[in-house]
């Protein structure tokens, strides 16, 4: 733990009985808040222990998941650290924390408050995309009502601004002791907190306490940018249930289907909306830096960004679950840096931003003692050939028809291609971005097989016959080249050229429709995987000790890969296999159904950053193939990721080729207000 001289953050003694005697929460126990353009997170304990404003990749202000002493909010019973129950409200992203003692009953929720569309005056300076008719509202709102009995309850809220370098200097902003403002010098953010409890300043803490009895509700809220705050409960409370039926009215803008695992898909819809940057449309990797692949070890990195490979995924899972709102944005982000810079970086910032320059904060003890701590990720200037495979596939799944492909696109698309076809023959750092030597990764080479053969759709659809022409030819050309060098002697593909390897990766070849999943090819590789690069059933991404990644000490199980394994397995036709992977895998899910990047397979633990955008949109697809798998070839979804090759040649088979699938397979989710309960 760092020793920089500030206090201990609130709730640092309530965490000494965490897992193995850590001060630190699992990664799996905290919750996920976000209003689309900031995002927190909450231990059980009550403390917000990563909070980043006004951006979601700014400088936190809370950063006590990285060292005890980088800030914290914590709400909650003076006298208790641990809750009886966690869960969010039905249909939203509203957290709700039961508490329990010998005295009483409370419940605590909070809430990054949106609300409804408020530049009418003045047009928003961050606004990229079509505005919609709600806006984040920059006000994290803390409430409690104790529902049996009494309690003591208090707050502690202590910033620590530019990750944890400087303590926060308090003062109040009126009369009385409702309000106070927190400044920092060399920063140019203000928090403004509000209460109807009454505040007073302890260093660089602002502390309040009261003794809440059965009916009585209060409030605390942290506002910036200038946002006004609620003033009384009932405003707060207005505040609260606006939000709630915001989430609750979008997620049932989606189609479900009727099925057990529909609140897992649920849950994943909410989290990606979640990890959407609402101005521009991008969709983040994850809302945290540094949560350690490997307990204690060096694999720490930033994915406070978004990379364009998540694209694929993105618009299919978005696009199955009926969300085109979503993907229409997260398509002119992508479209919007295509267009500024030509050819595309793997990776930007929420605003499309190109340099994100690493550095590590030596300041920081990072999550466990994982060091180093790193900021910015210096991956965004690798060259990764997936890269023009996953835009051209991405806008393949876009385009519903020629009217579709919007005409600022093609020029871009063109060039996309044109680059696969000069780089592909060279060697690159791969989808796992390698710091090692490049190498001739076979997911590489298969991605451009994809941006030749996507190009050459979609030039077709425009009816550029030449370019179709040589579009194709480049396309058999690289499946040539791949069937030629990336088999071992079993006819497995493996990772790269050189090497008898396997890697995760090559999971994604069935799914992008390379061979039919008929082929034996396929079904010897997706079997290889299965059964030699697991651990208790959980899939690696490799083995570290057959692959040079430039980093030492092995790592979890990467969950997003056991997920394509599911989805292989039921194109293979593997699908009890498939199904009990699948429910395995739900069973890992957080107490609140969210997922980190890995999986720690001898207990279970969440590693990496965390919630994890990728991890969820896996999740979507091995879902939603399970239960394609059930109903045979009903259309019950949309295309699984590319064009359709060895499918049943039934009717029903023929119409969901056609017609795209069909997306009308439940009911919309059940809108429960935000006052059930109260």
């Amino acid at each position: 733990m760092s020793t920089n001289g500030r206090p201990e953050t609130p709730g640092h003694v309530a965490h000494e009985g965490h897992f193995g005697g850590s001060p630190f929460p699992p990664i799996g126990d905290y919750a996920f808040l976000s209003d689309c353009e900031t995002t927190a997170l909450v231990a059980p304990s009550g403390n917000v222990e990563w909070m980043c404003v006004p951006r979601l990749d700014s400088p936190s202000v809370f950063g006590s998941i990285l060292d005890r002493d980088a800030g914290g909010f914590r709400f909650g019973p003076a006298d208790i650290a641990v809750p009886a129950a966690r869960r969010y409200l039905p249909g939203t992203n509203v957290l709700e924390t039961s508490w329990g003692s010998p005295t009483g009953w409370i419940i605590v929720r909070d809430v990054l408050l949106m609300g409804p569309w408020r530049h009418d005056e003045e047009r928003s300076h961050t606004q990229r995309r079509p505005p919609t008719d709600y806006d984040a509202s920059h006000i994290l709102l803390r409430m409690v009502r104790c529902v049996n009995g009494q309690m003591q309850v208090t707050f502690e809220c202590e910033p620590a601004f530019d990750y944890g370098r400087t303590s926060g200097t308090w003062d109040f902003t009126e009369a009385g002791y409702r309000q106070g403002r927190c400044v920092s010098e060399g920063s140019d953010v203000e928090l403004v907190l509000t209460s109807d409890m009454n505040m007073g300043f302890e260093g660089p803490r602002a502390v309040g306490r009261t003794m809440i009895k059965e009916g009585e509700q209060r409030f605390v809220a942290l506002s910036w940018n200038a946002a006004e705050a609620p003033r009384s409960v009932e405003d707060a409370y207005k505040g609260l249930v606006w939000t709630a039926h915001h989430w609750q009215h979008w997620l049932a803008r989606g189609n479900f289907p009727d099925h057990p695992w529909r609140s897992h898909l649920e849950r994943s819809a909410l989290t990606l909306k979640g990890l959407t940057y609402a101005p521009s449309g991008a969709l983040v990797a994850a809302p945290t830096t540094s949560l350690p692949e490997t307990p204690g070890g060096e694999r720490n990195w930033d994915y406070r960004y978004s990379w364009i490979r998540d694209s694929t995924f993105a618009l299919w899972g978005l696009g199955t679950l009926g969300f085109d709102w979503e993907a229409n944005d997260y398509i002119h982000f992508i479209t919007d840096v295509a267009e500024r810079d030509g050819v595309l970086q793997i990776m930007y910032g929420v605003d499309g931003e190109r340099a994100l320059t690493e550095q590590t904060l030596d300041h920081l003890s990072g999550y466990e003692n994982a060091r180093p701590v790193r900021i910015g990720n210096d991956a965004y200037g690798q060259m990764q050939h997936d890269v023009w495979g996953a835009v051209l596939d991405s806008v393949y799944l876009h385009t519903k028809s020629r009217d579709h492909l919007d005409e600022r696109i093609w020029p871009l698309l063109v060039r996309q291609v044109e680059a696969a076809l000069e780089h592909w023959r060279e060697p690159d750092r791969g989808i796992w971005e390698v710091r090692g030597d490049p190498k001739h990764f076979t997911s590489s080479k298969v991605m451009c097989w994809v941006a030749a053969d996507r190009g050459a759709r979609l030039a077709l659809l425009r009816e550029e016959q030449e370019l179709a022409d040589r579009w194709e030819a480049a396309a058999e050309e690289i499946k040539a080249d791949i069937l030629a060098n990336a088999l071992d002697d079993r006819g497995v593909f493996t990772q790269h050229y050189d090497t008898d390897a396997l890697d995760a990766s090559v999971l994604l070849m069935p799914l992008v429709r390379f061979l039919p999943p008929t082929d034996e090819r396929i079904r010897r590789t997706v079997l290889a995987v299965a059964d030699e690069l697991t651990d208790d059933g959980l899939v690696l991404r490799y083995r570290t000790d057959t692959t040079d990644d430039g980093l030492s000490g092995r790592e979890g199980a990467f969950t997003i890969c056991s997920f394509w394994l599911v989805s292989a397995l039921v194109e293979i036709g593997e699908h009890p296999r498939a199904h009990r992977l699948c429910e395995k895998l739900l069973s890992y899910a957080s107490p609140l159904g969210l997922y980190g990047e890995e999986l720690d397979p001898d207990t279970g633990r969440h590693l990496g950053n965390y919630p994890q955008a990728f991890t969820h949109l896996a999740l979507i697809n091995a879902v939603m193939h399970v239960i394609r798998s059930e109903h045979g070839t009903a259309p019950i979804l949309a295309t699984p990721l590319s064009p359709k090759t060895a499918r049943p040649a039934t009717p029903l088979a023929n119409a969901e080729s056609e017609n795209g699938g069909s997306r009308h397979i439940g009911q919309p989710a059940r809108a429960e207000s935000a006052e059930d309960g109260q």
